[in-house]
C-alpha cells in the first residue's frame, strides 16, 4: 500500500539515488507517490534503469551517479557497502545524504574496523563526505515491506524507521521525508550509535515481519515497537 500524494514537508523537490537496486527503487516508488521527482543511477549506466523509469513516469529520470547527485535536493546512497569510495564527494557538499548500506563480509570483504566495532559504516561514508550531511536510514527493512508498510500520516498501523544521524537538521529533513513517503522516525543517536540498527540486532528486519522465519508477509511496527528493539540491542 502506498500513501496518497501530500504536501512534502521541505522545500526538497527532487530525490537523487546512488544506486537502484531493490531498496532504491522502492524509495523511488514512494517518492513519486508521495510526488516527488526522482533521478536514479546505478553503476550500470543509465540506459539499463530504461524499464524502471517507464514504470515510475514521468517524474522520473534515469542519469549518472554524479548527474543525480547533482540534482538531488535529498540524496539516497544505496550501494554495496565496498562501493562507497566512488559515492561521488563534490556534488554532494551541502547535502542531505541518506545512507542505507548494511555490512556483509560476505559480499564486501573484511572491513577490520567495522569488524572490531570501533567505528560504523555510516561513518566511514561520513568520513568519506565530509561536507554532507549523513544520515543513517532504510538499512533495517526488507525492500517488500518498505513498499507494504507505507501509511498516510496519522495511520493507526503506521510503522516507523530509526535514524541515525550527527547533525540535528539533517535528521529533522530526514523525518519530514519520512513522513512524506509513509513512515514515522525514530531518533537512535548519532551515527556511532547506529550499530543498534545493523543487521543481527532486534531492530533488524524481522520486526516488521508476521513471521520471523518467514518473511513473505509483513507486519506494522510503530514507534514504540522500533524504540523497545533499539533499547535490546548489544555488541
Amino acid at each position: 500500500m502506498r500513501p496518497p500524494r501530500t504536501e512534502l514537508g521541505t522545500d526538497m523537490t527532487t530525490v537523487g539515488l546512488i544506486g537502484s537496486g531493490h531498496i532504491g527503487g522502492t524509495v523511488a516508488r514512494l517518492a513519486v507517490a508521495a510526488g516527488y521527482d526522482v533521478v536514479l543511477s546505478n553503476s550500470r549506466g543509465p540506459e539499463t534503469l530504461k524499464d524502471l523509469v517507464d514504470e515510475l513516469g514521468p517524474r522520473a529520470r534515469a542519469a549518472t551517479p554524479a548527474e543525480a547527485a547533482e540534482a538531488g535536493d535529498l540524496v539516497v546512497v544505496t550501494i554495496p557497502l565496498k562501493a562507497y569510495r566512488d559515492v561521488p564527494v563534490e556534488p554532494l557538499a551541502g547535502k542531505l545524504v541518506l545512507d542505507t548500506n548494511n555490512y556483509y563480509p560476505q559480499r564486501d570483504g573484511q572491513f577490520p574496523e567495522l569488524d572490531s566495532g570501533s567505528t560504523t559504516s555510516s561513518e566511514l561514508l561520513q568520513r568519506h563526505l565530509p561536507r554532507s550531511r549523513v544520515v543513517k536510514v532504510f538499512n533495517n527493512i526488507f525492500f517488500q515491506h518498505l513498499l507494504a508498510l507505507a501509511r498516510p500520516t496519522g495511520a493507526g498501523d503506521r510503522s516507523a524507521l530509526p535514524i541515525a544521524g550527527d547533525d540535528a537538521g539533517a535528521k529533522a529533513e530526514a523525518t519530514a521525508f519520512l513522513d512524506g513517503i509513509g513512515y514515522d522516525a525514530v531518533d537512535a543517536g548519532t551515527l556511532p550509535e547506529s550499530w543498534r540498527f545493523q543487521p543481527d540486532t532486534p531492530a533488524y528486519g524481522s520486526i516488521y515481519s508476521a513471521d520471523p522465519s518467514n518473511w513473505e508477509r509483513e507486519a506494522p511496527a510503530d514507534a514504540a515497537t522500533v524504540r523497545a528493539a533499539l533499547g535490546e540491542a548489544t555488541r
